[in-house]
């Protein structure tokens, strides 16, 4: 078995102790993602699609840093401040992720780090 951290300037630098990612022989299991700039490590913006959209990103860079796509991913799950917001997950998924999707949950939370509407964590498998 080989264990390796995965790091990316293309991602938020992480805000605790934890990695971006750890990857475990084919397996990846990417940390939660929120709305983070990473360039200035700020929240992108209010709107919720924008923040949804910039974790995408964000979880895109770490996949490719890990040798992967968000294709690769097996099992999302999504915390929302607002449940109301769902529909718009579907939709923003749609422009990252191609058919078939990965498992997913959705989960509804009172508060995110960083004031965040928004945060996802994901696990790939790498088929090479």
């Amino acid at each position: 078995m080989s264990r390796k951290t995965i790091t990316t300037e293309k991602a938020p630098a992480t805000i605790g102790t934890y990695s971006q990612a750890i990857k475990i022989d084919n397996i990846v299991y990417l940390s939660g993602q929120i709305p983070l700039s990473p360039e200035t490590m700020s929240l992108i913006s209010e709107n919720f699609r924008e923040q949804i959209t910039q974790v995408f990103s964000n979880l895109a860079n770490v996949a490719e840093a890990a040798g992967g796509s968000l294709n690769d991913a097996v099992k999302l799950t999504i915390y929302l401040t607002n449940l109301e917001n769902f529909s718009v997950v579907n939709d923003v998924m749609s422009a990252f992720f191609q058919e078939p999707f990965p498992a997913r949950a959705v989960i509804g939370v009172s508060e995110l780090p960083k004031d965040a509407l928004v945060e996802i964590d994901a696990i790939l498998h790498l088929t090479s």
